[in-house]
């Protein structure tokens, strides 16, 4: 394990994705690797009530598109919030609002130490 991996245990991290394959193996990987996962959600109103009822975030990893809606005003709230996030998605960076281009866009075939680094790194 690279040292982004050996820093992770304990940390809490937000999983905001609606396809169940991925979750799947996302999840298996961040809780072998020590993290805490909140959630996982795949509903955006879902995921923004769960971050209001949540004291405490290391970071989170959302999906772009949530059962056809952007993700953006969780992305928004988070920034207001100073948790740092990436996006796991396939779209290509131009979908970003300028207002949110400078956080990290990972693709979801993306390495778990890769995913990590870009989030914690």
């Amino acid at each position: 394990m690279g040292d982004v991996l050996a820093s992770l245990k304990g940390r809490r991290l937000l999983v905001v994705e609606d396809d169940f394959f991925i979750v799947e193996e996302l999840l298996r990987q961040l809780e072998q690797a020590g993290l805490e996962v909140v959630g996982p959600e795949g509903n955006l109103g879902k995921a923004m009530v769960l971050l209001g009822s949540t004291q405490h975030l290391d970071g989170a990893i959302l999906d772009i598109n949530l059962q056809g809606e952007m993700v953006f005003p969780l992305a928004d709230a988070l920034v207001s919030r100073s948790i740092p996030f990436v996006f796991l998605t396939g779209y290509e960076p131009a979908i970003i609002p300028p207002r949110l281009s400078h956080i990290k866009l990972c693709d979801k075939r993306v390495e778990f130490e890769t995913l990590m680094t870009a989030l914690f790194g």
